[in-house]
């Protein structure tokens, strides 16, 4: 089998997230369904394994999956191939591939996609490194949320991507007490909790600007993220924002490690998944095998 790691990004607003569900749109349906035809696969044969699985309304500019296909389904596609002595890729296959190969197999995709998910766009298709895996390799995901206050002019043509707060932020407190939550942290607070997993996470940058229509954005990034814990941040700075909590409130309800009621966690629209990282390409299955393992509750 020939591992592929493909770029994409999509407008979330009509989709049911990103993984599949039974009789919903999703990000997930609509491109394997695509690569089927373009295949001739049967339903169900080809996976996508996502570096970042995204909610209902969210969308991704940066989004990283990886599709397992055989040779011959690779060679139908439309790239080249190149059998060799086993060095380099796993495969055999030439990891370079050619420019114009990796070009023609993205388009070729995103001709099958237009026709039904035009609110998908592959950016490129490749042949992966050896060891890659787009979910376990990953170092960090990056986020953006953007929001516009309430004394801010309503731009209708960022709305779709921009929620709307009914009240005045300093946003000089909210960048603030954003810095106090960085660190490796138990985010309990800020998640769905999920049996048997934890919410110990690196949170590596929580920063704040205004931008050029008058929205503010927060760029959100760490190690990884569990289930609605980048909205559940925005929500919980928001209420700082807006004086409806202290800096030492959010940092001890952050400590307490139970969910509550005291911020709302915003809406799915204001939220755009801008880039996964990767390490190296000789440390990626190392990086994989360190991410699968379980990670530890942190001390009190």
């Amino acid at each position: 089998m020939i591992r592929l790691r493909l770029d994409i990004a999509y407008d979330g607003t009509d989709f049911s997230g990103w993984a599949t569900q039974p009789g919903l749109r999703t990000v997930q349906g609509e491109i394997e369904a695509a690569l089927a035809r373009l295949l001739r696969a049967p339903e169900g044969e080809l996976r996508l394994t996502v570096g970042g699985r995204t909610d209902a309304g969210v969308h991704a500019r940066g989004q990283v999956a990886h599709l397992d296909v055989s040779a011959e389904q690779f060679e139908r596609w439309g790239a080249s191939q190149r059998r060799g002595s086993g060095s380099g890729s796993q495969t055999g296959v030439d990891a370079a591939a050619g420019d114009d190969s990796v070009r023609l197999m993205a388009r070729r995709l995103n001709g099958v996609l237009h026709r039904a998910a035009s609110d998908i766009a592959i950016h490129s298709v490749a042949p992966a490194p050896a060891g890659f895996d787009a979910r376990f390799s990953a170092l960090r995901r990056r986020y953006e949320y953007r929001l516009r206050p309430e004394n801010a002019r309503r731009d209708p043509l960022t709305a779709r991507f921009t929620a709307e707060v009914p009240r005045a932020l300093d946003l000089g407190v909210m960048q603030r007490v954003s810095e106090d939550l960085l660190g490796l942290q138990d985010f309990t607070t800020f998640c769905k909790a999920r049996e048997g997993a934890t919410a110990v996470r690196e949170l590596l940058a929580f920063e704040w600007r205004e931008t050029e229509d008058g929205a503010y954005a927060a760029r959100i990034e760490a190690d990884a993220f569990c289930h609605s814990m980048v909205r559940a941040l925005v929500g919980s700075v928001v209420a700082v924002g807006h004086g409806r909590l202290s800096s030492g409130e959010l940092v001890e309800l952050r400590d307490a490690r139970e969910r509550t009621s005291r911020f709302t966690v915003m809406p799915a629209h204001g939220l755009s998944l801008e880039e996964i990282g990767y390490p190296e390409d000789a440390e990626l299955a190392a990086r994989a095998e360190q991410t699968r393992a379980r990670r530890d509750p942190l001390d009190d």
